[in-house]
């Protein structure tokens, strides 16, 4: 995952969305495991011609059942490949994937880029009904049905307590290696016209499971199960809590990946690389 790319090759960034509820996730598994890196990593195999397998880095892994509409990666290609099929790409593309994954964009990308590094922050939305028939027919793959109804304003006091930069390990699945620490830039609750209540969750970064993690939590604020102090409480304790329930994956869209400038690349990637401290914590490892 270089920031510099090898000579003879030219880095590319695809913006790309899909429909994650036949993948078993982003990132390539085993023999047999339907993956969305696995099929656009065999397309751009297939409509070049090429005996290599071109490795994508994404922005932001997400999990089964997980969509994305405004998902990035990038692979770096052979500068002769690139020459040769950049201005009929995303056609071709068009033609060989499924239909649940589509790339709208496939540009040369600036220097100093990384889809994951340069990253400053990623946008998620988790939609979710209350009506006590249920959801549309035709939302269904996209939004949850919660069986109690909830109080929007509550759940939008109990997530104030969540923002800002914290160890959010009460609310991740670890991971050896990785740290916890994240900086939650926005959680805000909006119900629409048509009944969807939709939680819009921006962070530097996030750790495994923690959108749906601190959806679920504030579900428990929303339906009244839990007072609005208590999403504040858990995240204070530090550690995993029983109680938190993680909300099932279908509701759960990335939204939008946010990059600085150009000029700004370089140092953006070095920021975060390096390992995360809150004052007076313990040292965290990176990403």
């Amino acid at each position: 995952m270089s920031d510099e790319v090898e000579p003879g090759y030219v880095r590319v960034r695809l913006d790309l969305s899909y429909d994650g509820k036949d993948f078993s996730g982003w990132a390539k598994q085993r023999e047999g495991q339907r993956t969305v890196q696995g099929e656009l990593e065999d397309a751009i195999r297939t409509v070049t011609r090429s005996k290599e397998t071109y490795e994508l880095t994404v922005a932001g892994r997400t999990d089964a059942g997980v969509h994305a509409r405004g998902q990035v990666a990038h692979v770096d290609l052979p500068d002769e490949v690139w020459a040769e099929h950049r201005d009929k790409l995303l056609r071709r593309l068009a033609g060989r994937l499924p239909h649940d994954v589509r790339v709208w964009r496939a540009e040369e990308a600036p220097a100093g880029f990384n889809a994951r590094f340069s990253a400053i922050w990623r946008r998620y939305a988790y939609r979710v009904v209350d009506h006590p028939g249920g959801v549309d027919p035709l939302l269904r793959g996209h939004v949850l049905w919660h069986d109690w109804s909830l109080d929007v304003d509550a759940m939008n006091e109990a997530s104030e307590a969540l923002l800002g930069e914290h160890d959010f390990a009460a609310y991740c699945k670890r991971r050896e290696g990785a740290t916890t620490i994240r900086t939650l830039q926005q959680l805000h609750w909006v119900r629409d016209a048509s009944g969807v209540v939709t939680a819009t969750v921006r962070a530097d970064a996030f750790c495994h499971n923690m959108v749906r993690s601190l959806v679920g939590a504030l579900l428990h604020v929303g339906d009244g199960h839990r007072p609005v102090d208590w999403p504040g409480k858990v995240l204070a304790a530090g550690v995993r809590d029983s109680a938190v329930h993680v909300v099932r994956p279908h509701g759960l869209t990335l939204e939008e990946v946010g990059y600085p400038a150009d000029s700004e690349l370089a140092a953006r990637n070095l920021a975060a690389r390096n390992r995360r401290t809150l004052p007076g914590g313990a040292i965290s490892g990176c990403c």
